[in-house]
């Protein structure tokens, strides 16, 4: 179901624009906080949708990494995942993905409020990177590293390029593999 009438989708300017389009398409949605709309969007279809209700500042970061992103995968494809409209990229197989933290995932609802916003560049096979400046954390998980922006500030354009990089020749290797198979 096309929850935007058929008409093409516009990118909101500002939060009060944002809100004022998710009351458009969510009239009960004047009882939420932005924080609990977000929470809610379990069925958002496109990750053009789901931005539409990113607060300013993780809009910017999220618009500069997935940039950087198309500049530096152009063969990726970009898919929404898990219903919440998060981008991963994968061309052979899964490469990257972001994740602001106005997208929530868990079991149970988080308070958000008074959190910084930040927005995640996960590599899936972090493990397999070089990382030798340490930007890519692991936080436990085996093979999935991350890098963490809290503005827009913090993202070093030739640091991520050359990991997107990194991250396309290890997925390039999977693709070969393959074929000696």
């Amino acid at each position: 179901m096309n929850l935007w009438g058929g008409g093409r989708l516009r990118q909101a300017q500002t939060d009060s624009e944002a809100q004022a389009d998710i009351r458009f398409i969510f009239p009960t949605a004047t009882l939420l906080s932005l924080p609990e709309l977000i929470s809610g969007m379990s069925s958002v279809k496109t990750v053009d949708e789901a931005i539409l209700v990113l607060p300013k500042q993780e809009l910017a970061m999220f618009k500069r990494l997935r940039a950087l992103i198309r500049e530096c995968l152009p063969k990726s494809i970009e898919e929404p995942k898990y219903g919440l409209g998060v981008p991963f990229y994968k061309h052979h197989r899964q490469i990257c993905f972001i994740w602001p933290s106005s997208f929530y995932w868990g079991p149970k609802k988080k308070e958000t409020s008074g959190k910084p916003s930040m927005v995640t560049l996960g590599f899936c096979y972090g493990n397999k990177m070089s990382n030798e400046e340490g930007v890519l954390h692991a936080d436990g998980r085996k093979q999935v590293y991350c890098m963490y922006f809290k503005s827009i500030e913090e993202i070093d354009d030739r640091q991520i390029q050359a990991l997107l990089y990194e991250a396309e020749l290890i997925d390039e290797g999977f693709a070969k593999k393959k074929k000696q198979h």
